[in-house]
């Protein structure tokens, strides 16, 4: 286990490790309905598209109490132009049943304490426009609109 530690009351469990193996495959399974929960768009074979996910840098922490998965973020950390070193956010879900707990707080914390832990200068995320009970829990964080962001689909 690459990282197992609390947050606010709940366990966050890292899956993947420096080299992007999975290293809790059970965790994945059982991550697997609440990410869907965000991303119902993900192929059948969700292993296979994560691997190759975490292939590219991406890497998932699981908010659980017990041994239900709660909820869970996915991010990668790199370095560009505009922000210098970021900890970027892809995905971040709080099972639908279990959101106002404080379960989004938690894994914020956390990866904002990883985020600091790695040098990183910004902690970045995008939400789609539709999510607006998303972007009132955001600004409760802290976190501002800084850019607009734009995409052409090409498939």
């Amino acid at each position: 286990m690459v990282a197992d530690c609390r947050f606010l009351g709940f366990r966050m469990i890292e899956l993947v490790d420096e080299q992007g193996a999975i290293v809790e495959p059970q965790w994945l399974a059982r991550a697997e309905s609440v990410h869907r929960q965000l991303r119902t768009q993900l192929p059948q074979d969700y292993v296979a598209k994560m691997g190759r996910v975490y292939a590219d840098g991406a890497r998932t922490v699981i908010c659980s109490r017990d041994d239900a998965v709660m909820g869970i973020a996915q991010y990668r950390v790199y370095e560009n132009t505009s922000d210098g070193r970021k900890l970027y956010v892809d995905d971040l879900v709080t099972d639908a049943a279990q959101r106002s707990k404080g379960i989004g707080q938690a894994l914020l914390q956390y990866l904002e304490t990883k985020a600091k832990s790695l040098d990183c200068d910004s902690l970045c995320l995008d939400s789609g426009v539709q999510r607006e009970q998303a972007h009132k829990f955001y600004f409760r964080e802290g976190m501002t609109i800084f850019a607009y962001s734009f995409k052409k689909k090409l498939k």
